[in-house]
């Protein structure tokens, strides 16, 4: 076994009231912040933790499961802990909307997907009519029913959210919205089409950690947050037309805002 390269990591403080395996977590993570360990790339394993420290595989254990806590790492069964990646994709608010974009025949997904490079799929579609929820319905001014479209995104086929989109039937029942696939642009080409030139939209964001079927639609590794954002689309009328709840992976994005000045 050899000895791990000078300067890589330091030592120990066997002074300190802070415990080992945080002591070895806290020098992990600061080689991945200053670069000594790059994203993809395996750290030390187990072994030459253990000889570098002169702890236990426990110790060395624990310290890992911080940082994959973090969402910092992840363990690859029989290969070891690999510096997670950092999100491939930028979320940028003043421009996915953009409607050069549609007109283009490009959804917003699309866009995003073209810029990080990735291969974009949609899987898990399903398409009914439905209740709405007191949330939804309040959101779109007090509807009882609506076309729910939900629906998988995956980048380079990693899940990397899901999205349900809730519109009033009046709008959708009956068009190609209502179709599995809407067509060029998506579903908000469609609703222009239809007399509804969308004005703006209202976006809450908040971070939590997901469900169990999140963690299982999402494959999340342990630690890793979600993203949930509802997203309420308004025409020029200032009529509600659809509301978009959608929950990422926090791992996968980068929201990205421009804000004005005055």
């Amino acid at each position: 076994m050899s000895p791990l390269p000078s300067g890589l990591l330091g030592d120990l403080d066997p002074t300190s009231d802070r415990a080992v395996f945080r002591q070895i977590a806290d020098q992990l993570r600061e080689a991945i912040d200053r670069g000594r360990f790059r994203e993809g790339e395996k750290l030390p394993s187990e072994a030459d933790l253990v000889d570098h420290f002169g702890v236990s595989r426990m110790t060395v254990r624990n310290a890992f499961s911080i940082l994959q806590g973090e969402g910092l790492v992840h363990a690859e069964h029989g290969r070891g802990v690999f510096v997670r990646p950092r999100p491939p994709v930028r979320r940028l608010a003043s421009d996915r909307f953009a409607r050069r974009h549609r007109e283009q025949g490009k959804s917003a997904f699309i866009v995003e997907a073209d810029a990080a490079g990735s291969h974009p799929q949609v899987d898990s579609l399903e398409v009914k009519e439905e209740k709405a929820s007191q949330d939804v319905s309040t959101r779109l001014g007090s509807v009882r029913r609506v076309l729910a479209r939900r629906r998988r995104y995956l980048l380079d086929g990693r899940p990397v959210e899901f999205a349900t989109s809730y519109l009033p039937l009046d709008i959708a029942r009956g068009t190609p919205i209502a179709e599995p696939n809407p067509g060029p642009g998506g579903i908000y080409a469609r609703l222009e089409e239809l007399g509804h030139r969308l004005d703006h939209f209202d976006e809450e964001i908040r971070a939590r950690m997901p469900s169990p079927a999140e963690v299982k639609t999402l494959r999340l590794a342990a630690g890793v947050p979600v993203i949930h954002l509802i997203r309420t689309a308004f025409d020029a009328e200032g009529r509600p037309v659809e509301v978009c709840d959608t929950v990422m992976a926090a791992d996968a994005y980068v929201l990205s805002y421009q804000l004005p000045a005055t």
